[in-house]
C-alpha cells in the first residue's frame, strides 16, 4: 500500500472549499507517505468537477458518475471502499464535515484502517504518519500514531489547511462501481440549508472579537457598533457563545471558525485559551487588549496593551464620531 486518496466533497454539484484544503494537506505529507496522490470525485457532475480539483500535486483524478449529486452516505461508503480496495492507498483523507462524518467511520471499519477525526495538524515522524487533534474538551492537543495499520483514514478540519494555488496536470480516470445492492436502502428527501448568517469569520480579513472582559451582554451592542465603524467583522470567544450572548457563526476557535483569511485581528477582553488561539493561527497581525499582563494571548499578539478596554473603546468612539 502506498499513496494518498483524497475524497472530494461537493454539494448539489458545487465543489466545497474543503476539497482543495484536503489536497493541500495531502501535498504536505506526500513525500513522506510515498506513492501517488489521487482525488476521488463522486456525483452526477463528477466529470465537470474533476477540472476543479486538478490542482498542483494531484497525480490522478478518479471520477465515479452517479445518478444524482445529492449526498448519500451509503453510496459514498460503497464507492470509497471499492476505490480503497483497488488503489490501495496508505492514507485516505476526507473532510470533517456533516457529510464526512456520515460515512468516515463506516469506511474505516470496513477497511480495518487506523482512524482519527477532526485532525488539524499532519506531519511525518520518519516514515510514520502523525495526526494531531484536540482532546479533553479541547484543552489538550493529542498526537496520534498508527503503528501496524496498513491504511489510515482521517477526517480533517476545514479552514485549516491551505489549498494549492496553481493548476495541476493530473490524468482523469473514470471508475465504474456497481451500486445495485444499494437500491431501495435509502431515498433522498430534500436538502435543508443552514440558517442564514450575515457574517463569515473564515473569509473575513479584519475581525474585532470580544471575550469575557466585556463583562455583560448589554455591552455587546456597543462593541458591535465599534466593529461596524472600523469596518471589521464582529467575532467572539467561546464563552460568549456558550452564554447565549451571540450565535455560533461569530465564534473564533477550535469549536467555532478558523480566521483563515484574516489580516488584522483585534481582541478585546480575550484571555487566549488554546482553543481560541487555534482559530487565530493564520492571522497576520494580532492586537490584544487585556488588563491581565499574564494572559496567554500576549504570547501570540503582534501588539498588546493592558489598558482598560472600555477606556480604549471610549477613545475609539470619540475618534469615529
Amino acid at each position: 500500500m502506498s499513496g494518498i486518496l483524497v475524497v472530494a466533497e461537493q454539494l448539489d454539484g458545487e465543489l466545497c472549499d474543503v476539497s482543495g484544503e484536503l489536497i493541500g494537506a495531502a501535498n504536505a505529507i506526500k513525500t513522506g507517505v510515498g506513492g501517488p496522490l489521487q482525488v476521488l470525485v463522486i456525483g452526477k457532475t463528477a466529470k465537470d468537477l474533476a477540472a476543479k480539483v486538478n490542482l498542483d500535486g494531484v497525480d490522478e483524478i478518479l471520477t465515479v458518475q452517479t445518478e444524482s449529486d445529492h449526498f448519500d452516505p451509503l453510496v459514498y461508503e460503497e464507492i470509497i471502499c471499492k476505490a480503497g480496495s483497488d488503489a490501495r492507498p496508505s492514507v485516505i483523507l476526507i473532510g470533517h464535515t456533516a457529510s464526512g462524518l456520515a460515512y468516515g467511520a463506516a469506511v474505516s471499519a470496513r477497511l480495518g484502517s487506523g482512524f482519527a477525526s477532526d485532525v488539524f495538524i499532519l506531519s511525518m515522524d520518519g516514515d510514520e504518519l502523525v495526526a494531531t487533534r484536540s482532546a479533553y474538551g479541547n484543552k489538550l492537543e493529542m498526537e496520534l500514531g498508527f503503528s501496524g495499520k496498513g491504511v489510515v483514514l482521517l477526517t480533517l478540519r476545514g479552514a485549516t489547511f491551505v489549498p494549492p494555488e496553481t493548476e495541476g496536470s493530473a490524468k482523469i480516470t473514470p471508475v465504474e462501481v456497481d451500486l445495485a445492492a444499494l437500491e431501495g436502502l435509502s431515498t433522498h428527501v430534500e436538502y435543508q440549508e443552514a440558517p442564514p448568517s450575515d457574517i463569515d469569520i473564515a473569509k473575513a480579513d479584519f475581525i474585532l472579537s470580544v471575550g469575557r472582559g466585556i463583562q455583560d451582554k448589554d455591552n455587546l451592542p456597543r462593541f458591535s457598533s465599534l466593529a461596524n465603524k472600523l469596518g471589521a467583522t464582529f467575532g467572539c470567544s467561546r464563552p460568549i457563545v456558550d452564554s447565549g450572548w451571540l450565535p455560533k457563526p461569530h465564534q473564533v476557535g477550535q469549536s467555532g471558525k478558523v480566521a483563515s483569511n484574516c489580516q488584522l485581528y483585534f481582541a478585546l477582553g480575550i484571555s487566549g485559551a488554546v482553543q481560541h488561539l487555534f482559530g487565530m493561527k493564520h492571522v497576520d497581525t494580532i492586537i490584544a487588549v487585556n488588563t491581565d499582563p499574564g494572559a496567554p494571548i500576549f504570547n501570540v499578539a503582534t501588539y498588546g496593551t493592558t489598558v482598560d478596554l472600555f477606556e480604549l473603546t471610549d477613545a475609539l468612539e470619540r475618534h469615529f464620531n
